[in-house]
């Protein structure tokens, strides 16, 4: 390659260490913990105090009021990631995971040819948008002791638009939740508001994150991609 080529890959990746430098110290500044010293004498013999621990349990990000807009593609392509272990047809075969056709609003451990964990036989109820939200965010923890293998989607809008494809994978699609529905699933899931400020911090570096990766690809695109490597016979 000629000296000009070469200056422009230099170009790019000393662009792309800026940017996330740039990030990791605006995460740095928003994510900051304080470090207080202890000022407390210990006397021997004295009984500590106990320590308060938050009992409340973590809840997932609601998305009802996000399924009528729902990205079912997206739905579609993340569920890509599932298809080694279920089959989303009709009749679809029973892989490593039961076959999901029709699972929205169905039973719970409905498909008779396959074994389910004692935990998910035993949990009851059907797969609601509430237990399906709950479910896709954090498996083990909505039902300890599944033998579902999955860590989970984090973003809100990717359980959606996974509950929302799911949807779409039945001769009848269910009910989309009503106003009512939607209304009494943001205020259960409500966070504080220490954790609604704790929750803003992490939205921004979330933020700082995607354009991050958004900056670093698009120099990658504009600047490397049009560099033509000649080829050696």
């Amino acid at each position: 390659m000629s000296d000009f080529e070469n200056n422009k890959i230099f170009a790019a990746v000393l662009c792309a260490l800026i940017v996330i430098w740039i990030s990791g110290f605006a995460a740095d500044i928003l994510m900051h913990k304080d470090t207080h010293q202890e000022h407390a004498v210990h006397i021997d013999g004295a009984a500590h105090a106990a320590v308060a621990v938050d009992t409340k349990p973590q809840l997932p990000e609601p998305i009802m009021a996000l399924l009528a807009q729902a990205d079912i593609e997206r739905g579609a392509k993340l569920s890509k990631q599932c298809a080694a272990c279920h089959s989303f047809d009709k009749g679809g075969p029973t892989k490593q995971g039961p076959n999901l056709w029709n699972i929205v609003n169905n039973t719970k451990a409905h498909v008779s040819d396959f074994s389910y964990s004692d935990a998910m036989k035993s949990s009851e109820g059907n797969w609601t948008y509430d237990s399906l939200n709950q479910f896709l965010w954090k498996p083990k923890k909505y039902i300890p002791g599944t033998k579902m293998n999955f860590v989970g989607l984090k973003k809100p809008e990717h359980r959606a638009a996974m509950i929302a494809w799911l949807r779409t994978q039945a001769e009848s699609q269910a009910v989309l939740p009503t106003e009512a529905e939607i209304a009494a699933e943001q205020a259960r899931f409500a966070p504080e508001p220490e954790e609604a400020a704790l929750d803003a911090d992490t939205n921004v570096v979330e933020a700082i994150e995607d354009i991050v990766e958004d900056a670093v690809d698009g120099i990658v695109e504009d600047i490397i991609a049009p560099i033509e490597i000649p080829t050696q016979h």
